[in-house]
């Protein structure tokens, strides 16, 4: 018998967008190596000992999506005798030292420092990039900013922070995002997705498992919702990265989808299943149920 729209939608975040056991126990089985090969290389006796390796980012918010690229941990290293002070002003040789070590303890062929993080690269399955850093004596934590300097994050908080906004909200917000997520990837990954998951938070006073209603809600609201900044206070406006045509780009998509959505849900208030469920398909891929 052919899906109803809720229940197509319904089949295509468990299906199609949602990890599947086995990718997150891979995401499980790959942070617990990272905290292992770090803490081989980093052991307490080092002058750069190794505190904790956790997991961060999407995957630790639970807004994971299909496919998964990567994953995110954090390293926390000792300030062992001031040890900070030999990278405070050249963060990129504190990078290049952790995957120097890394090559030396692990079988991976390749490792990379990109940036603010030292990337593992698998041949199957996701990525790891680890995020190396130093606790702050007030809050937050001391990341390589990319050009040798440092800057301050604090993934804890953005994780405390979501937690909450996910209680007051509904726990349907992790699927609303998730779904948002993978309408973003389709059309250009237009939006970065952490600046996604915030807009998404912070857009909804409340959400119900009816993910067509609030996917045109956040179509229709995106605009007025995409300056929004980080809730743990340290990376700003998180919409800052996007110009003036981009956003105008980002606004058109948004219009065009909030209108296919508004032709959906009508078209399911009349009983034309197969016409809302196209609809929908154009907006969340061609893997999106049409049966």
């Amino acid at each position: 018998m052919p899906l109803t729209t809720a229940q197509a939608m319904a089949a295509f975040l468990a299906d199609w967008v949602t990890p599947t056991e086995k990718q997150q126990a891979d995401v499980s089985v790959k942070r617990q190596s990272a905290a292992g090969y770090i803490a081989e290389a980093f052991p307490q006796s080092s002058d750069l000992p190794m505190r904790r390796v956790i997991l961060i980012g999407s995957a630790a918010r639970g807004t994971l999506i299909r496919p998964v690229d990567d994953i995110d941990v954090m390293a926390e290293f000792i300030n062992k005798d001031r040890v900070f002070e030999k990278y405070r002003n050249n963060s990129t040789a504190f990078l290049q030292r952790i995957r120097s070590a890394l090559n030396a303890k692990t079988a991976i062929k390749e490792i990379g420092a990109r940036g603010q993080a030292v990337r593992l690269f698998y041949v199957n399955g996701p990525h790891v990039d680890i995020a190396p850093v130093f606790k702050w004596s007030q809050a937050g934590y001391a990341l390589p900013s990319g050009d040798g300097g440092w800057m301050t994050t604090d993934p804890e908080a953005q994780a405390a922070w979501f937690i909450q906004r996910k209680a007051q909200v509904g726990e349907a917000l992790t699927g609303v995002i998730k779904l948002l997520k993978r309408w973003n990837a389709v059309h250009s990954k237009r939006m970065q997705s952490y600046h996604l998951e915030i807009s998404v938070s912070k857009t909804f006073s409340a959400v119900g498992t009816d993910y067509r209603a609030a996917l045109e809600k956040y179509f229709e609201w995106a605009p007025r919702n995409l300056d929004v900044e980080d809730p743990a206070g340290h990376s700003g406006m998180l919409s800052s990265y996007l110009t003036r045509a981009a956003r105008e780009a980002l606004v058109n998509r948004f219009e065009e989808a909030a209108q296919r959505a508004n032709r959906a849900i009508e078209a399911e208030a009349s009983g034309n299943h197969p016409e809302a469920k196209r609809l929908w398909r154009v907006e969340l891929g061609d893997e999106f149920p049409t049966g």
